[in-house]
């Protein structure tokens, strides 16, 4: 399966960590969080992978280069302007059949990929959404569904949620879904897609670890787990 990468974040609220650096290439403990996502992707023989940029593409692609030295395939789609996560993949995908596993690289998580995976193709939904039980959901995208998974209401960062169960921005989605996002505009999977596709959206609810980084407190935050807890990421500190 081919993965989509969404690498353009900008990351203004960790500035000025982001001044010169767009958000994926913060660092937790000794790399950037994208490193992180790509070695987490091949680890389940995921090694074909585009990613999306836009805010200084070029720190990611000269870091990364062709993807060799990390045992994977990358390419790259870079925005001339900003079209939003769906207009991004969609637009990087347009060649491609699909399905596609689609991954926030701003945010850092050990997900089981196989897991989510096999889960969408059981649920035979447009799109499988990881989501999380969480504390404080106002910030997040939350889900409600029934006992079998099937989403029955999506809203982008309610004033007053439904549910404390949050969509982390890990998903697998056929080409159909892709195929609804209008091409050249910018569009977005919370605000756009996504309300469009309730009661043909699946979600897998997941305990793994996972951090938006979304401010400086949860990225410092998220340092100390990873040091707290090295073996869990790979890492021998």
């Amino acid at each position: 399966m081919k993965a989509v990468i969404m690498a353009g974040g900008v990351g203004s609220r960790l500035r000025p960590l982001t001044d010169r650096i767009p958000k994926p290439m913060v660092k937790i403990i000794d790399k950037p969080v994208l490193e992180y996502t790509v070695e987490h992707l091949r680890r389940y023989g995921i090694t074909d992978i585009s990613m999306t940029l836009c805010y200084r593409p070029g720190v990611i692609t000269r870091h990364f280069k062709n993807g060799l030295k990390y045992g994977v395939k990358i390419n790259y789609f870079i925005e001339k302007s900003p079209l939003g996560t769906a207009g991004g993949v969609a637009a990087a995908t347009e060649n491609d059949d699909g399905p596609f596993l689609v991954v926030s690289g701003d945010a850092f998580t050990d997900i089981d990929y196989d897991e989510l995976i096999k889960f969408h193709k059981k649920s035979q939904a447009l799109v499988t959404m990881a989501v999380k039980k969480v504390e404080d959901p106002t910030a997040f995208g939350t889900v409600v569904t029934d006992a079998n998974g099937k989403v029955l209401r999506f809203e982008e960062k309610p004033e007053a949620p439904s549910s404390d169960i949050v969509n982390i921005g890990v998903y697998v989605m056929d080409k159909a879904a892709l195929e609804l996002v209008p091409k050249g505009e910018k569009y977005d999977f919370a605000k756009d897609l996504f309300p469009r596709l309730v009661g043909k959206m699946s979600a897998m609810k997941t305990d793994c670890y996972w951090s938006d980084i979304g401010t400086l407190s949860s990225y410092y935050l998220t340092n100390a787990d990873v040091a707290l807890d090295s073996k869990r990421f790979g890492l021998c500190l």
